[in-house]
């Protein structure tokens, strides 16, 4: 590559509010475009933390997933999972099921797991036709905009993850863990740090610490990197709150997250969250054909509530562990 920066090399288009935009002329061949201009590309996150390609036309899942592969280290197989996906094929999946009505909040994909994605890509094959943007966020920015006794108090404490899995709501055991044989779920808990409890109904319940604030492998730079506010109840919807809460007890929501030493986090705390992610937000609407490559570390993203039919494919890549993120608190099994 030359000496030039990645912006000259591929005519990014930078704009307040919105993610860094690059039209690509792949005359027909994606993958070859892909191939082509890795390194470029991948430049262009390094330098921004996300970008939006558009001019790829992807159609379908063949041919996106040799666009990701060509894009990626290597693509990773999903663990842990907070809601069903379909998928495509190796390390190809769909968005994740989650109803169109709801928004999914900022959040870093399986942040409170061992080993996640350096990056994230998605790629839209059917454009919602209305909603549904898949906003990124820049987790320094956002560090520096939260209350310091807050993030200190984080920082110190790790935040804490319970899961309750059960086959009507979210993930199930076999879904998040590619099993339902008990042994290799304890197994698996015992190698990454979750405490788990089989429940006298048969149902699995589990609660792992995480570090809420990391550095950047690359640049070590300061990143907000959880899912404290999206997995957190007060993200819900009320009234589904009220439906978790009176069909599976407070105790026994399917996904909730508490300050590390297990206190509970106020509504008020997850709101003031939401409303700095929100202030932080670039978005840009879907178009078919359209490529996002995402730093998973450095930036969060979200999906807005849409309209219509959408179809999002996604991959997780390039597996970094949070051995490698200096993380704040020490990551066992208690």
């Amino acid at each position: 590559m030359s000496s030039t920066s990645p912006e000259s090399v591929l005519d990014v288009d930078l704009h307040p509010g919105r993610p860094p935009i690059l039209r690509a002329d792949a005359a027909g061949d994606a993958p070859g475009w892909a191939a082509g201009h890795r390194d470029a590309l991948r430049a262009v996150v390094a330098e921004h933390g996300a970008v939006l390609v558009r001019g790829l036309a992807l159609r379908d899942a063949a041919g996106t997933g040799a666009v990701f592969k060509r894009l990626s280290t290597g693509l990773m197989a999903e663990r842990e999972a907070f809601a069903p996906r379909r998928t495509y094929g190796d390390g190809v999946y769909s968005s994740s099921q989650w109803p169109p009505n709801q928004p999914m909040c900022m959040h870093h994909e399986l942040s409170y797991t061992l080993e996640f994605p350096g990056l994230m890509m998605f790629a839209c094959l059917t454009a919602p036709s209305g909603g549904g943007a898949t906003g990124v966020a820049d987790a320094a920015t956002v560090l520096d905009a939260l209350p310091a006794e807050l993030t200190e108090r984080f920082e110190r404490e790790g935040w804490l993850l319970t899961r309750s899995y059960n086959d009507e709501i979210g993930s199930s055991v076999a879904e998040a863990f590619g099993t339902d044989d008990r042994t290799a779920v304890e197994d698996y808990c015992r190698a990454n740090a979750i405490d788990f409890e089989w429940q006298p109904d048969g149902t699995l319940r589990t609660r792992q610490l995480r570090s809420a604030v990391v550095r950047h492998p690359v640049t070590g730079r300061r990143c907000w990197f959880n899912q404290i506010a999206f997995l957190n109840e007060w993200t819900l919807a009320p009234e589904v709150r009220e439906y978790l809460v009176e069909v599976y007890g407070a105790d026994g929501l399917p996904f909730n997250t508490r300050f590390g030493g297990g206190d509970p986090i106020g509504e008020d705390v997850v709101q003031l969250l939401n409303e700095v992610y929100e202030a932080s937000t670039a978005r840009e609407p879907w178009q078919a054909g359209d490529l996002m490559l995402v730093d998973n570390i450095r930036t969060a993203h979200s999906r807005e509530p849409f309209e219509g039919e959408r179809e999002v494919l996604v991959a997780m890549a390039d597996s970094v562990r949070l051995s490698d993120c200096s993380p704040t608190v020490e990551v066992t099994a208690r």
